[in-house]
């Protein structure tokens, strides 16, 4: 590999900030925050959504109501 043109690799924490679940890796993320984990200074990453609170991989999905919307597209734009 070439040196100096490859990103440094930093140990970090994923946090998701709607479970609270934590993932521990290695990623060229930075952030202002850190902390000890095991001993070993971590960059701490809040996360909106992850594996652990995604529908996708819940099976937990929020029904959204199409019926209302159509009505809406219908009244406005419907055959007069």
């Amino acid at each position: 590999m070439k040196q100096g043109i490859h990103p440094k690799y930093h140990p970090v924490v994923f946090v998701d900030a709607g479970t609270g679940a934590e993932f521990t890796t290695y990623s060229t993320m930075k952030s202002d925050t850190q902390r000890d984990v095991d001993g070993v200074p971590h960059y701490e990453v809040r996360l909106e959504i992850s594996s652990d609170s995604h529908p996708f991989w819940t099976g937990n999905q929020k029904l959204v109501d199409t019926e209302g919307r159509v009505e809406r597209f219908r009244r406005k734009y419907g055959r007069k």
